[in-house]
């Protein structure tokens, strides 16, 4: 017995930690420690649900949305047990996305996962504390003969979008992304 354990012990650590496994954790703490930050400040510095929309630009506004479904706003749950279902269902994908991650060969894999981890586990800070997650990026483009509204989306969103192009892009130009469990 060596001092790192037996064969078998290390195949199952493998399973869950790989070479880049811990700078995707990084990213990932970094991204829903932003997220949140930023929301907290938003909800409780700002006061944005009292202040209504807020106009940062002419193509950009800040206003408080409380998405209780997944992305868009699909599958709307408005009880406890809907809020823990989508959050059972976004542990598990975590837990899918971190065995990827532990399987990473390139940074921009672990970088990508680790943003979407982030993101995930940003939005699933906010489904526990408030039963909804916080939105509040509007982007929109108006003129005298069109409008269009964007969906309201938050930081945790960002990342996500940002991990799935980040493995898309590696993807489509064939480096050694990892492939996904």
């Amino acid at each position: 017995m060596s001092l790192m354990g037996t064969e078998s012990d290390q195949e199952g650590s493998s399973a869950l930690w790989g070479p880049l496994t811990g700078f995707g954790v990084a990213v990932a703490l970094v991204a829903a420690a932003i997220d949140q930050a930023v929301k907290l400040w938003l909800l409780f510095v700002v006061d944005l649900g009292s202040r209504g929309i807020v106009t940062l630009t002419p193509f950009l506004d800040l206003v408080l949305t409380w998405n209780t479904g997944i992305s868009y706003g699909l599958f709307q749950q408005g009880g406890p047990l809907g809020q823990w279902g989508l959050l059972a269902l976004k542990a598990i994908a975590v837990i899918l996305l971190w065995i990827w991650l532990s399987r990473a060969t390139s940074r921009l894999t672990a970088l990508s996962l680790g943003l979407i981890i982030g993101g995930a586990i940003g939005n699933a800070i906010d489904r526990f504390a408030y039963g909804a997650v916080a939105d509040f990026v509007l982007f929109h483009v108006s003129t005298a003969s069109f409008s269009f509204n964007w969906y309201v989306f938050n930081l945790a969103d960002v990342a996500i979008v940002a991990g799935v192009i980040g493995l898309l892009y590696e993807t489509l130009t064939g480096t050694s992304a990892a492939k996904a469990p």
